[in-house]
């Protein structure tokens, strides 16, 4: 069974995610830490837990869901890993990042990109890929099928979606995704998104504005 913990980092509020099982191997998908006590955060966490950090997962590229990659490489020797058609995203934060006022620690470059299906094993757990571009060019959302759950990134959020008005954004591409591949998911999957709180699949379903 995965146990999850759920971290809000970052002047825009960005959820960072733990997941973690019995053998104490842990994921680390999406830091988004900013400053010294969000690391610190992150840290006491993981050595109260007894965690031992084997992988770290970018949903996509975006600078908030970023922001701690470097931190999470320095502290644990992992570099990320994200759909290949990310890379470009990640590349393209420090020649616009500064304008906005904000402090950016280059992040490594993956040695392993991930697929658009397939899955990535930790402990005895395990996280099926599923594609879903449109807020960015190839984000990826992570489904652990046996406690039924997502960890959505910018995808899908309560009542709302992802914005699609940054490079590589494309609506018409969100739309599909969310309905091709995440409404596929029982109506009861608990959907973790990377900004504001949980929802599920069947109530966006019946209730969302964007998709009905």
């Amino acid at each position: 069974m995965i146990s999850l913990q759920g971290f809000t980092f970052n002047p825009v509020r960005e959820n960072t995610y733990v997941l973690y099982d019995e053998t104490l191997d842990c994921v680390i998908i999406d830091p988004g830490m900013y400053d010294a006590e969000e690391q610190n955060l992150l840290v006491r966490f993981i050595k109260e837990k007894g965690l031992r950090p084997v992988l770290l997962l970018n949903t996509h590229c975006h600078y908030d869901h970023v922001f701690g990659n470097k931190f999470v490489y320095d502290n644990w020797g992992l570099k990320p890993q994200f759909h290949q058609g990310e890379l470009r995203v990640l590349q393209a934060i420090p020649g616009y990042l500064p304008a906005m006022g904000l402090q950016y620690e280059l992040s490594p470059e993956p040695e392993v990109f991930l697929p658009e299906t397939g899955k990535v094993v930790f402990g005895e757990s395990e996280l099926e890929l599923i594609f879903a571009p449109g807020h960015s060019p190839a984000h990826l959302c992570f489904y652990a099928r046996a406690d039924n759950f997502l960890i959505g990134g910018d995808v899908l959020f309560y009542n709302s979606i992802g914005r699609t008005d940054l490079p590589g954004g494309n609506h018409s591409q969100l739309i599909s995704s969310i309905k091709n591949n995440l409404f596929i998911l029982p109506d009861d999957c608990e959907v973790y998104p990377g900004h504001g709180q949980p929802t599920s699949i069947g109530f966006e379903k019946l209730h969302n504005p964007f998709l009905q």
